[in-house]
């Protein structure tokens, strides 16, 4: 038996089913699980659909992707959440005609209860004309920015015109003042090669210098002990000959030294030295280094050594080390009379040699000049030297990556500290 409330119900349907037929815009309906229950001729046409083909079917029938894949997902959460993501809320998206074809639509959906029943409806407005619309006038707006670019380029050629005619003035003002840049540039050119000249002339006429008055001594020592050999024939008279050979052999050293330094300044400066680091302990290379020193030092010399206790490893080139610690001790016993130290420190990834002496010292004016190639200091000039061995010395600690100072006094004598990296890469 009907009761008034079924009564009522049905004809709130009635109604609405005549609502949706009358209805311009498409109107369906779908039930909790997304299934179309109704469908109204507005929507048949314009999803180009039958009302029996789309009855019983899921929603997401009508939508292209990725819509049909999130609206159950929409659904299922609204149902958990309560969260209304689309329902309630008017948004652009896209229909998926029978036929395959996308079109733009906007949709409003909305919550019914009919009695105990919960269904949700759908206002669908095909929005094509609207987007065509928009279309257009971007196609106009489109067209309307070419005859605004192409009056824009016309204009730019008229100012294009004045501009090259004043870029041609500007230009022969150009080319006179780099004409007359040029000419000051040559000038500039001119003169620092003059300096340059000057140097390498100063240059050359020490190197004469210095060659002609080192290379002279041993030589003079060679001849004049060759000559008295020959006449210590004897066997009583060969003390006289040992002492004369020893001459001969210290003189040969120190031309051999002389070249020797002159050859390693050509290779540092022509770019022919090589680096090739091997791994060595510090404190016996030292002890080997001032031990081949033994035979230079004076009678009243001595070397001390002071070493850290635990083993110091490097990596780097022992040769050039060698001759850096090597002339340094040699410049400390030539220029001094009094005993030699010569101390190793130990850092975490750098290492330090210091060697000290108490000879005759630098003066403030000459330690300006200290590395400079045929340098000699004033108060040296008269004790044998090529005036080499400190720049080769600066450039070797340089090509090992290392730091070089000094301090030094006139008359209280010099300390000369180099630092370099343990590891040489």
């Amino acid at each position: 038996m009907e009761t008034p409330e079924t009564d009522y119900s049905r004809e709130l349907e009635l109604r609405f089913k005549a609502v949706m037929e009358v209805a311009l815009d498409g109107i369906i309906t779908i039930d909790e699980r997304g299934i179309i229950e109704s469908i109204n001729q507005s929507a048949c046409r314009l999803f180009e659909y039958e009302e029996s083909e789309v009855i019983g079917s899921n929603i997401s029938k009508l939508m292209p992707t990725p819509y049909s894949r999130e609206h159950d997902g929409y659904i299922n959460k609204y149902h958990k959440t309560g969260e209304r993501k689309i329902i309630g809320i008017g948004r652009e998206v896209k229909g998926l005609k029978k036929s395959g074809v996308i079109f733009p639509i906007f949709l409003n959906v909305n919550e019914i209860n009919i009695g105990e029943r919960k269904i949700f409806t759908g206002i669908i407005h095909d929005i094509s004309a609207i987007k065509k619309a928009e279309s257009d006038i971007i196609e106009m707006n489109m067209l309307l920015e070419e005859k605004i670019e192409e009056r824009t380029e016309q204009l730019a050629e008229t100012i294009n015109q004045l501009l090259r005619t004043n870029y041609e003035l500007k230009k022969q003002i150009s080319d006179r003042e780099a004409a007359e840049e040029a000419l000051h540039l040559k000038e500039t050119e001119l003169e620092e090669a003059l300096v340059r000249e000057k140097e390498l002339s100063e240059l050359k006429s020490r190197f004469i210098t210095m060659a002609s008055h080192e290379f002279r001594t041993p030589l003079s020592t060679i001849l004049s002990s060759v000559s008295l050999i020959e006449r210590y024939n004897t066997t009583e008279q060969q003390p006289q000959r040992e002492k004369h050979i020893a001459k001969v052999k210290n003189a040969v050293d120190n031309l051999s030294g002389m070249l020797s330094d002159i050859l390693s300044l050509s290779r540092l400066e022509e770019g022919r030295f090589q680096v090739k680091p091997v791994q060595f302990e510090m404190q016996k290379f030292c002890h080997e280094v001032v031990e081949e020193m033994q035979g230079l030092i004076k009678s009243n010399q001595h070397i001390t050594c002071s070493m850290p206790d635990h083993t110091v490893e490097v990596y780097t080139d022992s040769k050039i080390l060698k001759n850096i610690l090597y002339n340094l001790l040699s410049n400390a016993i030539k220029y001094s009379e009094q005993d030699i130290d010569c101390t190793l420190t130990d850092d975490t990834d750098s290492f330090t040699i210091v060697v000290e002496d108490k000879g005759i010292g630098i003066s403030e004016e000459d330690q300006k000049q200290l590395f400079g190639r045929f340098y000699r200091a004033s108060n040296a000039l008269n004790i044998q030297g090529t005036g080499l061995g400190l720049n080769i010395v600066k450039k070797y600690v340089d090509v090992l990556n290392g730091e070089m100072s000094f301090e030094s006094e006139l008359g209280k004598g010099s300390t000369f500290r180099f630092k370099l990296p343990k590891k040489h890469t």
